[in-house]
């Protein structure tokens, strides 16, 4: 073999293993696009690390806290019953019935299909859902606080660091406005939504009740305590007759019929804080009905507003 014909060999050989070091240091190791979770029904779920088109009816609170614009958005009776008081960062976000018809959400061609209430996917409907979309089913049941589901939600969108610093600021405005209250004096408080000439009264571990009587630490009436013992929802009917007996100093009301005429029997007029003019009243565009950080943050500045004036 000639020397020039050695030269050239242990060029080529060279520029081989420099061509094969060049390759394995600019070759990009495959990175996964998806994440495995497990959700509250105990389904194994391949869901995107950062979904981009979510499906999330009624969750959509924790959503936009998070800094996520849904693909769609909660409604009843054909869009005419909103989460009114998420109006300005829902803006342009199409409507899609409550019971989240197959047809409409596939229409919405979601990538990760969040569920908020375990009776949601029943009898085979978890399966249809997951055919379109990696389907998971949240935190959710009457032993489930706010804060779970809103946890859950996080994590399962990949914005656990978001959640926290939600969190904190919430966490801050409560120490904040129950320390003030404590100074204005003690109050009694109850939560009233009147539909259909029916008065409903919330659930004391749920819903507005759990901001009321946990988190702002206010008084609860005999009668919330008892109602709430057999509470199989956030909202039980009360007669007017046991409303009679309301020891609240004040009331919040969630007035969905102006007209009813409960408003004019003389057991309602004589409830003791709607004789003491100690009844503050919300139309159902407010956060009254709803739970997650928004809607609670907005709650307690109504509380405020109404009783430290």
């Amino acid at each position: 073999m000639t020397k020039r014909w050695q030269i050239v060999k242990l060029g080529l050989v060279l520029g081989l293993m420099g061509s094969l070091l060049l390759g394995a240091c600019g070759a990009k190791q495959p990175t996964s696009t998806t994440v495995t979770r497990t959700d509250y029904l105990k389904h194994k779920v391949k869901v995107p690390k950062h979904p981009k088109r979510i499906v999330a009816s009624y969750l959509e609170d924790d959503l936009v806290a998070l800094g996520i614009k849904p693909v769609v958005q909660w409604s009843v009776k054909n869009g005419s019953g909103t989460q009114a008081y998420l109006k300005e960062q829902l803006k342009g976000v199409p409507l899609i019935d409550y019971s989240l018809p197959y047809e409409a959400v596939t229409k919405a061609k979601p990538d990760l299909i969040l569920i908020g209430t375990s009776s949601a996917v029943a009898n085979g409907k978890y399966a249809q859902y997951n055919k379109i979309a990696p389907t998971y089913v949240v935190k959710n049941g009457t032993t489930v606080t706010w804060r779970q589901t809103f946890l859950d939600v996080a994590k399962v969108v990949n914005r656990q660091a978001k959640a926290k610093k939600v969190l904190a600021k919430y966490d801050k405005q409560v120490q904040t406005t129950r320390q003030a209250l404590k100074k204005s004096g003690q109050h009694k408080v109850a939560v009233l939504w009147v539909t259909n000439n029916t008065a409903y009264m919330v659930n004391d571990n749920s819903a507005s009740g759990a901001l009321l009587y946990q988190d702002l630490q206010l008084g609860e009436p005999s009668l919330v305590k008892q109602v709430s013992k057999s509470a199989t929802a956030d909202w039980s009917a009360v007669s007017l007759e046991k409303l009679a007996k309301l020891d609240a100093d004040d009331i919040f009301l969630v007035n969905s019929q102006k007209s009813a005429s409960l408003f004019k029997d003389p057991l309602w007029k004589n409830i003791k804080a709607v004789k003491n003019n100690h009844l503050y009243q919300y139309g159902d565009s407010s956060s009254w009905q709803y739970s997650g950080p928004i809607a609670y943050s907005q709650m307690i500045d109504m509380v405020k507003t109404d009783l430290l004036k």
